[in-house]
């Protein structure tokens, strides 16, 4: 089966598209900022898959060096990387541009365009070499064009991916490697919530849309994963909240009574 990278995935989509690759025979390497977060996770996935499936290194995206060290690690572990999944991404608290720390709009440019982009450079070099491979690069908030107040940043990183997507697959043609794009839709993590203030009203009124449109890792990551692992050709997308069924759920909404966020209180 395939060999297949993930970043961010010691949490969240990540981890939940680790465990699903895993589930499915594949490879996997586990990587995050933190070895031992990343240790931690490998020892849970070894227990549970074997310790000939996965191995881990920590890597911060937004080191070129970092990268390349990931991307040889696995080859050193695996022979081969099939899949190179760029999942990892932080937000930022939702507030207007002019009062955002400067230093916090260099972090998430740093990992969310420039980390893919670094990423993606270094997974292409690899791909060529061994003449195939695929990259998968995870839409968010602003991939489709849609604005917010106080989403300016991270929905600029988003749509500037959406960007490089299109150019790598037209740099790409007639190559043996592929660029794709994963799209979870509104996947309830850390990251989710994370960026309002869970006592306000304004996350009473958000969380009505949440608890219509949203959905746990462990309902969409087996949904994605299978969706990867079936395709075969650059320029997919494989995106589970489409506006079909966005459109079904809001209609029926008043009959579905969901609670994502009991554990909030």
């Amino acid at each position: 089966m395939k060999t297949v990278i993930i970043t961010g995935s010691t949490r969240g989509i990540g981890k939940g598209l680790a465990e699903n690759f895993l589930k499915q025979g594949c490879k996997v390497v586990i990587t995050g900022r933190s070895q031992a977060q990343v240790d931690e996770v490998v020892t849970q996935f070894a227990g549970q898959f074997g310790i000939q499936q996965v191995s881990g290194l920590a890597c911060d995206v937004s080191s070129y060096d970092q990268l390349q060290a990931l991307w040889d690690h696995a080859v050193a572990t695996f022979s081969t990387v099939d899949i190179w999944i760029n999942n990892a991404g932080i937000s930022l608290p939702r507030k207007p541009l002019e009062q955002q720390d400067p230093a916090a709009i260099h972090s998430i440019i740093a990992t969310n365009l420039a980390g893919v982009m670094l990423a993606s450079s270094v997974a292409l070099k690899g791909m060529k070499t061994q003449n195939h491979g695929q990259i998968w690069n995870m839409e968010g908030f602003g991939s489709n064009d849609a604005t917010q107040p106080g989403m300016t940043i991270y929905g600029a990183t988003k749509r500037a991916v959406t960007y490089l997507n299109k150019s790598l697959q037209k740099e790409l043609k007639g190559t043996a490697v592929q660029v794709n794009t994963l799209s979870p839709g509104i996947v309830v993590t850390d990251l989710l919530v994370g960026d309002y203030d869970t006592s306000s009203a304004e996350w009473l009124k958000v969380k009505k849309i949440f608890n219509i449109l949203g959905d746990t890792v462990e309902t969409v990551t087996p949904w994605l994963v299978k969706g990867i692992l079936a395709t075969d050709k650059s320029g997919t997308k494989v995106a589970w909240l489409t506006n079909g069924k966005a459109f079904v759920r809001f209609m029926t909404a008043g009959f579905n009574k969901r609670d994502l966020f009991s554990d909030l209180g």
